[in-house]
């Protein structure tokens, strides 16, 4: 017979909450659902805020998010769910920096907290009430978390510095006025 402790429970908790959150979110993205955009909508909206290719970079987060959403509430294959989660919410924090920390303000708060969370989770494991346990970790060995929070870093640095280059050369090129008119 299994006991379960506190942190199995717990765990449970972290990894159904956040990854319902991020499946709902990236769902939005891909299908429409939740009032989302779906792929032409939030494609339209990742080109005009410096994302590009548009259509690409919404199926890139939204993939990310229901997928690396689904696989943390499930508990399966968490370094790399963790990961991918928390990349894609590396680069919504990146839109919001400008707009500051709070969420009220449309900052970067709500995004940072799902991301940390998220990697979190991929550092920590599942616990035992996952289907990472159920399988005998064979998608969740020690090895594997460096390794998905690395690449996932690598890809996201490349992705957030490529759109950042891309909003300041635009900026570059706006020029304000001298004068009043």
């Amino acid at each position: 017979m299994t006991c379960y402790d506190r942190r199995d429970v717990g765990l449970l908790l972290l990894r159904l909450g956040t990854g319902g959150v991020l499946a709902a979110h990236g769902t939005q993205k891909l299908f429409g659902w939740f009032g989302g955009g779906g792929v032409e909508g939030t494609g339209q909206f990742m080109e005009s805020v410096g994302y590009t290719p548009g259509r690409q970079s919404a199926l890139a987060a939204g993939l990310a998010e229901a997928g690396g959403g689904t696989l943390l509430a499930l508990g399966l294959a968490t370094p790399a769910a963790g990961a991918a989660a928390a990349g894609a919410m590396a680069g919504a924090a990146a839109l919001h920096v400008p707009n500051g920390f709070f969420a009220a303000e449309g900052g970067y708060e709500y995004a940072a907290s799902l991301g940390l969370t998220a990697a979190g989770l991929a550092v920590s494991g599942p616990g035992r009430l996952s289907l990472d346990h159920t399988l005998g970790h064979v998608f969740d060995r020690g090895w594997m978390v460096p390794v998905a929070l690395g690449v996932t870093a690598a890809a996201t640095a490349a992705v957030v510095g490529a759109r950042s280059r891309r909003v300041r050369r635009k900026r570059e090129g706006e020029q304000e006025a001298l004068f009043e008119e």
